[in-house]
């Protein structure tokens, strides 16, 4: 499945260019086989993911896509910088189904320079902008390689 990228982020962006405020999104449909490759590498077989007949006797009525993947698609937003997190935080808000394209968004509320450090405040949003899961999460921009070096890519 594609993933879009918001608009309001360079491709790769060093740490001296970050600022507080700075914001950037991307979205993604999470898909059977995105749950798949996930289950089964996180051994997370709670039949809520996995069971359907056992999700329809639960309180969502259905399958539910692992909340650590929908939290894991906050990496994707650190990547872009090269970002190690250091510390995650996220509550899960409502659940996600599969085949449902989810919005990460990212925006840098701190900002320390003599660190390299920041912290960012992040939200996935469903198609109908209902918040899905909300967090923070800090760590260490990486010095990036200028563009054209090999070890950028």
């Amino acid at each position: 499945m594609p993933v879009e990228d918001g608009p309001t982020l360079p491709e790769r962006l060093p740490p001296s260019g970050l600022t507080v405020g700075l914001s950037t999104w991307f979205r993604r449909t999470l898909t059977e086989a995105d749950m798949a490759m996930f289950i089964g590498a996180t051994w997370d077989v709670n039949p809520l993911h996995t069971d359907e007949t056992y999700a329809r006797q639960s309180r969502f009525g259905r399958r539910i896509v692992p909340g650590l993947l929908v939290a894991s698609l906050l990496t994707h937003l650190g990547g872009l910088w090269g970002f190690m997190a250091t510390r995650m935080d996220f509550r899960f808000l409502a659940p996600v189904f599969p085949g449902e394209t989810i919005t990460a968004e990212g925006t840098v509320v701190e900002l320390d320079e003599d660190r390299n450090w920041v912290r960012l405040q992040c939200a996935c949003r469903n198609e109908k902008g209902q918040a899905v899961l909300e967090g923070q999460v800090e760590g260490f921009p990486g010095k990036l390689a200028p563009r054209g070096d090999a070890r950028q890519s």
